[in-house]
């Protein structure tokens, strides 16, 4: 099995910005609502902002470790199709991983729908994008 770094390093950056794209222009309203983020003023906005960064770079190695696994995946079951195999994956693991992660992280009741759907949304979408560049390496 040959493991393609730069596929791997492309896939995560395209993951990356399509979650950046996700969570900031189409749900960041909402996503800031979930989390209180719209009470604070916009001094403590901007402050939150800047500590960011080291989360972000935390986010972006942990999408190098799952789109390195779903390159394996796609590496040792070639008969699936990439799209089969990033659904596969979503569903067993991603999903449930999620929706537990809302129930039991403390999301107010009122919440819990929605961030399930912006959660469960981006997850599948950045994930898929990952699997679709993966496939045209």
């Amino acid at each position: 099995m040959q493991i393609n770094f730069l596929a791997i390093f492309v896939a995560t950056a395209v993951q990356f910005v399509l979650g950046a794209v996700w969570y900031m222009p189409l749900f960041g309203k909402v996503w800031g609502q979930i989390h209180g983020f719209n009470a604070l003023s916009k001094e403590e906005q901007s402050k939150a902002q800047k500590q960011m960064m080291p989360l972000l770079a935390i986010q972006f190695v942990m999408g190098l470790a799952s789109v390195y696994t779903l390159s394996f995946f796609l590496a040792v079951l070639p008969e699936m199709a990439w799209y089969q195999l990033a659904l596969w994956i979503w569903v067993g693991f991603m999903l449930p991983v999620q929706v537990s992660a809302v129930l039991f992280g403390g999301t107010e009741k009122k919440w819990i729908m929605k961030k399930l759907g912006v959660m469960l949304g981006g997850s599948l979408v950045t994930f898929f994008g990952a699997a679709f560049i993966l496939s045209l390496f």
